[in-house]
């Protein structure tokens, strides 16, 4: 006697060899011997064993499932019934077993109920289910339609509107997206490499752009519409004209610097902060634009700017213009030495807006003390003395120190140029030392008439911002507020509206304790950072791009520690795993072997040791 009998979702026959209470042992055609529970057996048939399941499944397949449930009524059944009734006689047992097949086979059109017992579907639910079903034939044969063209290196046009999502936030359901990632996957790339190929990217920058907008500007880096900023005209006039010192490409020009010789042999030094708090009026919508934005954003070749042009252009100190400052006036003794300082709100003629290139062969380490017939460098050479005394004040002159490469990045017409320069330059020199004063000398002002304010403090190593007047050990000075760019930061515009309460005798603008300043302190805390790794992962992007561009296969770098280092002529750092184990600081060539400014990743492998 042989069973046919149901196990693991399948149908199967067997050989009964013996019977026991709620079991068998059978042996199946391949010779296989197991036990089955007596429950799962649906037919017991004599006959041949080979070949029935072939032949059952073969008249299985000529059974229409929708003839059937037309047939089957809506009363429950058994497959043994519906083979009668299909026959109209008693079904052979290879008859009753393709019936079972079939109607297992066919779970839209009927629900089980028991052991080889069915009913058949509701036809509101069958034709649910039918539907769904030709849905995903449909879609399956649209996902295969994608995964061709996108083989093939081209891109459906039903791609173009929902790059976004495939770009920066997959959607695991989309159509679209299963179709990238199986085409990705049957070529071995990352998907993004797969859309690239595919020309669905204008460039690799473009993308890494794209998704700082979306997260920090999702409605576009264009400005909402504001009130219109009046400068004010009833400053008084400065006596002395200002001049300028910036990068060339610097459009938001926040300070300036004058000297004047006085009658008793000291010279007053004059710092010019360009004064927008005076333009700006808190809640307002430019207010809102600057608290929303925070911060100027910068990459290499172009930038986000804080504040909309019409509001950078009537406050921006450029030369030939007369603009309202916040000015600090340092007298000096010819030793150096401050004797006397006192804070304006005042109209200020700007002179000149000198540029570092411009300025550089004129004013560097080695002419910076011999005469010159330059126009400024007398003024330029006093500043420098008192800024090397200013910083020796602060316990921070060493000039054994080796100096610190800064690295400038030019892009013109899609070509990346990468320049060195050396931080401590004398012009750099002067001008930070300058503008640490001004910032530590109004903190100091703010924190001794009680009037809150925004800083950034050091202790134990670590920088971080506060509202109260803490030391900044770093720096070596007793309190810090930045204040010197209040057109690039939204923390110098704050404090600046604070320092005009204090000179005006107004009420401040942000009183203390309140949450307004401790809230925007911490967007800003949070937002500049953010900021300052999207522009560390821009010159990432262009120093593979520049190796690209130049074609550079080997390069020297310094061992960092491990198997860190640093490529020659760039700031940028990568591992190399094939580094042997060398001191920090060591100079090595590396073969540079891929280069990819899209997945920002670069191979190097270790060739030897360079003097």
């Amino acid at each position: 006697m042989n069973v046919f009998y149901e196990e693991d979702g399948g149908f199967k026959v067997a050989s009964v060899m013996a019977e026991n209470p709620g079991s068998l042992q059978v042996e199946s055609a391949s010779g296989k011997r197991s036990k089955i529970k007596t429950a799962n057996v649906l037919l017991k048939f004599e006959g041949a064993l080979a070949g029935f399941m072939e032949q059952a499944q073969a008249e299985a397949e000529k059974l229409a499932p929708d003839f059937l449930w037309e047939c089957c009524g809506e009363e429950e059944f058994s497959f043994e019934n519906l083979a009668r009734d299909y026959h109209g006689r008693a079904p052979a047992s290879g008859e009753a077993a393709a019936m079972a097949i079939a109607l297992h086979a066919a779970p839209m059109y009927f629900y089980r109920k028991g052991k080889g017992r069915y009913k058949a579907a509701p036809e509101d639910s069958l034709k649910a289910a039918l539907a769904a079903q030709e849905r995903k034939r449909l879609q399956a044969e649209k996902v295969a339609a994608y995964v061709a063209r996108l083989t093939a290196r081209e891109l459906p046009p039903e791609f173009r509107d929902k790059l976004d999502m495939l770009l920066y936030a997959p959607d695991k359901n989309a159509l679209e997206w299963k179709a990238l990632d199986e085409a990705a996957t049957n070529l071995n790339l990352n998907p993004l490499k797969l859309l690239e190929s595919c020309g669905a990217l204008s460039s690799a920058h473009d993308y890494h752009f794209g998704a700082f907008l979306r997260e920090y500007f999702p409605a576009g880096a264009q400005f909402e519409t504001h009130e219109p900023v009046l400068s004010p005209d009833d400053l008084p006039a400065a006596e002395t004209e200002a001049f300028s010192i910036d990068d060339a490409t610097t459009t938001e020009i926040d300070d300036a610097l004058s000297v004047k010789t006085l009658a008793d042999g000291n010279t007053r030094i004059g710092i010019h902060i360009a004064a927008p708090a005076l333009g700006i009026a808190p809640g307002g919508g430019l207010d809102a634009i600057v608290m929303k934005r925070l911060s100027t954003v910068y990459m290499p070749g172009q930038k986000i700017t804080m504040l909309p042009e019409a509001v950078i252009t009537p406050f921006s100190l450029n030369a030939g213009t007369w603009r309202p400052a916040l000015s600090l006036y340092v007298d000096i003794a010819p030793d150096f030495s401050v004797v006397a300082q006192a804070s304006r709100l005042e109209n200020v003629k700007i002179a000149d807006n000198l540029s570092h290139d411009a300025l550089e062969p004129h004013f560097n380490e080695s002419n910076w003390e011999t005469t010159s017939d330059y126009a400024y460098w007398e003024r330029l050479a006093l500043l420098h003395r008192f800024a090397e005394a200013q910083e020796k004040s602060r316990g921070k002159y060493d000039p054994n120190k080796p100096p610190q490469v800064d690295y400038n990045f030019n892009v013109e017409d899609g070509k990346i140029r990468i320049t060195e320069r050396k931080r401590g330059a004398p012009m750099d020199k002067l001008v930070s030392e300058l503008m640490i004063h001004a910032n530590a000398h109004w903190g100091g002002l703010l924190a001794e008439n009680t009037i809150p304010g925004i800083y950034r403090a050091q202790t134990g190593g670590k920088v971080y911002m506060t509202v109260n007047a803490e030391p900044h050990q770093g720096l070596g000075v007793a309190q810090y507020a930045w204040n010197t760019s209040p057109l690039r930061r939204a923390v110098d515009l704050i404090n600046q509206r604070q320092m005009i309460a204090l000179l005006q005798g107004a009420e401040p603008v942000y009183a203390k304790g309140g949450d307004a300043l401790v809230g925007a302190m911490r967007d800003f805390d949070l937002t500049y950072n953010a900021y300052g790794e999207f522009q560390t992962r821009m010159e990432r992007h262009w120093c593979l791009v520049y190796l690209q561009q130049e074609n550079i296969r080997e390069i020297g770098a310094i061992v960092w520690r491990e198997n860190l280092v640093r490529l020659d002529g760039m700031p940028y750092f990568t591992k190399v795993h094939s580094l042997p184990e060398l001191a920090p600081g060591s100079h090595v060539l590396l073969e540079v072997k891929r280069i990819d400014p899209l997945l920002m990743e670069l191979d190097c492998r270790y060739k030897g040791m360079l003097e």
